[in-house]
């Protein structure tokens, strides 16, 4: 099948999505491998992963590479934070999840892949992660939380300047009564002199009333 690079680590494969494996035989959420000139690729699923579906979506630009430091907020259990970790595997993904059900599953995930570090946290509580954490370039959030950008704005602390956010903005998880348009509005003009936004991307049909903003710390 043909092969080409779209983005530093990101491949399209027979114009399906992938990641060049780190833990080489292992899959996560039963994602197809495939081999190519000695090297085995994770068809990355964009129904499964919003990272997957803002490229297929026409995502301008990946400001994950090879040595980025990733603060993973809301990792559940792995998925997507797996194929960043193929992305950055001279970095490191810190994946911080609150739910113990997922952690279990995380876990596992994170043992065959020694640049994914799980942390059991609330993304609330910035400052009981910090210090392991340090600095980041990239924050990448996906939280069903109704208070999602002052998630990211108290995690921007941790942010270097000129670095970059994915920010997933879930409207239902905000308010069910009011226009995905509007939320959308909202808590991006709630992040105003913190964050420019570089991107607006609509991830439908991979998943609805979704947005994913790639914003850029001032």
């Amino acid at each position: 099948m043909p092969l080409k690079e779209l983005f530093d680590g990101v491949y399209s494969i027979g114009g399906k999505l992938a990641t060049l494996n780190s833990a080489k035989g292992s899959r996560v959420y039963g994602e197809e491998l495939v081999q190519s000139d000695g090297k085995e690729y994770r068809l990355w699923n964009p129904y499964r992963s919003k990272l997957a579906a803002a490229i297929l979506k026409g995502m301008k630009g990946m400001h994950i590479g090879s040595s980025t430091v990733v603060l993973y907020l809301g990792a559940a259990t792995g998925t997507t934070a797996s194929h960043v970790s193929d992305i950055a595997h001279s970095g490191t993904v810190f994946c911080v999840e609150f739910s113990e059900r997922n952690m279990r599953e995380l876990i596992p995930v994170c043992e065959r892949r020694q640049n994914m570090l799980p942390l059991l946290y609330d993304a609330n509580d910035v400052d009981a992660y910090a210090g392991m954490v340090g600095s980041c370039d990239v924050i990448y959030q996906d939280v069903s939380a109704r208070n999602q950008s002052e998630i990211l704005r108290r995690n921007a602390s941790l942010l270097k300047r000129g670095g970059y956010a994915y920010f997933i903005i879930k409207s239902q998880s905000i308010d069910i009564s009011k226009e995905p348009g509007q939320v959308f509005r909202e808590e991006l003009a709630s992040l105003e002199g913190l964050f420019s936004v570089e991107e607006k991307v609509d991830i439908e049909p991979f998943d609805s009333l979704h947005l994913f903003a790639v914003l850029k710390k001032l």
